[in-house]
Formats: C-alpha cells, sequence, structure tokens
C-alpha cells in the first residue's frame, strides 16, 4: 500500500471528552475519525482539489476495544481503503502505543464545494488517493 493512502493523526484528550464514568465518551470517537479522514484528504489532495470538493460522513462502524482515559496519548491510523464513484472507504484504527482501542469503518461522500451535491470522483482525485495507479496510466507500454 502507498503512503498516501496511509495517515497517522495524533490525537487530544480533553477534559470535555471524559463522561461519567472517567473515560473517553464514545461520541469523542466520532470527533476523531472526522478530523483524521479530514487531515489525509489535506495532506493527500492538491488546493485546487481541496477547495473544489469536500467530504461528509455517510456511515460509521465502531467497535470499542479498550477504554481510553484523559491522559493518555492516541493516534488514529488512517487507511484509505477503496475509492468507488462518489465514496471514499476508510479503516482507522485508535490505538495507544501498539494497544488498539477502537477500530472503525467508515464511508465517506464527495461533493461538490459550491453545490454540496454528490458527484463522482475524478480521475483527478484519484490521482490525489493512488498516484502510484496514476503513474502506471501514463507510462507508455513497453
Amino acid at each position: 500500500m502507498n503512503s498516501s493512502q496511509l495517515h497517522d493523526c495524533p490525537l487530544i484528550i480533553e477534559i470535555d471528552d471524559i463522561d461519567f464514568m472517567g473515560h473517553v465518551n464514545n461520541s469523542i470517537y466520532l470527533k476523531w475519525v472526522q478530523a483524521a479522514v479530514i487531515q489525509h484528504w489535506h495532506k493527500v489532495a492538491s488546493p485546487a482539489a481541496i477547495a473544489a470538493y469536500l467530504w461528509i460522513a455517510l456511515k460509521h462502524e465502531i467497535t470499542y476495544r479498550k477504554p481510553a482515559f484523559l491522559r493518555d496519548q492516541l493516534t488514529a491510523n488512517v487507511v484509505l481503503e477503496q475509492v468507488r464513484r462518489e465514496s471514499a472507504f476508510y479503516e482507522t484504527t485508535i490505538r495507544r502505543g501498539s494497544e488498539v482501542i477502537a477500530e472503525v469503518k467508515s464511508r465517506w461522500c464527495c461533493v461538490d464545494a459550491v453545490t454540496q451535491r454528490p458527484v463522482r470522483v475524478t480521475a483527478a482525485v484519484m490521482a490525489c488517493f493512488f498516484p502510484e495507479a496514476a503513474d502506471e496510466q501514463a507510462a507508455p507500454a513497453l
């Protein structure tokens, strides 16, 4: 897998993220995944692509493995699994060191920044995510 499909995002736990049981509230994981996936987009996309397209979450499936606490140092490891039509499919693993805290599978929809309507992922956007595939298509056949 190319590094353009991978992204690590350090997570900050705020005091307001802690619930009545003394650990990070489940809703905070959605905030983290949202931030990590959008950071990934900003890492791989050109300024023109960032201005032209937005990504909205359609679905999250979260498996909570262990609780996280205020002083934990966590990282979201984001992997872009595939892009199909107007959708991008991500897998995000929240870790405390090597320990898995939560696993999230999510589906995101590409929308036009002006009309805010879903649009198919263009070849240029696909090349942001998978530059090696774009390079292979551009290379002359031997």
